[in-house]
């Protein structure tokens, strides 16, 4: 059965992804995504109709994208019987190994656009807490439970950062471990 080729506006976005993940969205311009995406001016134009638009849409796909892969990846790691601080290294390995991967695009877009374009830390606030909240269904439901998917949260951004800085996530994940192993001691 043949596969149906994506829309104009899925193209768009797809290439706008891919690029402004890869290359900042700064330095990714309208003509080289019109380019890529294989769409004319009035095209992309119609479905974006200025690049603060596209940003919006990009940080949505990927929060959608992303929250989806790391909730998905998690619970199979629980699910092989992994603790979650077993699971979530297994996690971020898996993201830190990718080809692709250049850290966090809500801590990257936020520290890029914060001045250009404001909206873009609101968002990256709502990417976060929708990462808190996925931790938090790991966890007991209680003050603790919530401080500790908060601890998590911060302490994967940090390997997150040091990953992208190091260019791999080795010694990320070591030190991620390692503070994950003193998470309930911290937490009680």
């Amino acid at each position: 059965m043949p596969t149906a080729t994506p829309g104009a506006r899925d193209r768009i976005l797809q290439t706008a992804h891919d690029l402004f993940y890869r290359d900042g969205i700064r330095a990714t311009g309208i003509d080289r995504i019109i380019r890529e995406a294989s769409v004319t001016k009035v095209t992309f134009y119609r479905h974006f109709p200025a690049k603060d638009d596209l940003i919006r849409a990009f940080l949505d796909y990927r929060h959608q994208r992303w929250m989806a892969w790391f909730s998905q990846t998690l619970e199979q790691q629980t699910g092989e019987g992994k603790g979650l601080a077993e699971a979530l290294a297994a996690t971020l390995q898996n993201w830190f190994e990718d080809e692709a991967f250049r850290g966090c695009a809500f801590i990257n877009s936020a520290v890029e656009m914060a001045e250009a374009l404001p909206e873009t830390l609101p968002i990256a606030r709502a990417h976060k807490q929708a990462m808190v909240q996925c931790l938090a269904g790991y966890l007991p439901n209680n003050v603790s439970g919530r401080l500790r998917a908060e601890m998590l949260a911060l302490v994967i951004d940090g390997a997150i950062v040091k990953a992208q800085r190091d260019g791999g996530g080795e010694e990320a994940l070591l030190l991620l471990q390692a503070w994950l192993a003193l998470l309930p001691a911290a937490a009680d």
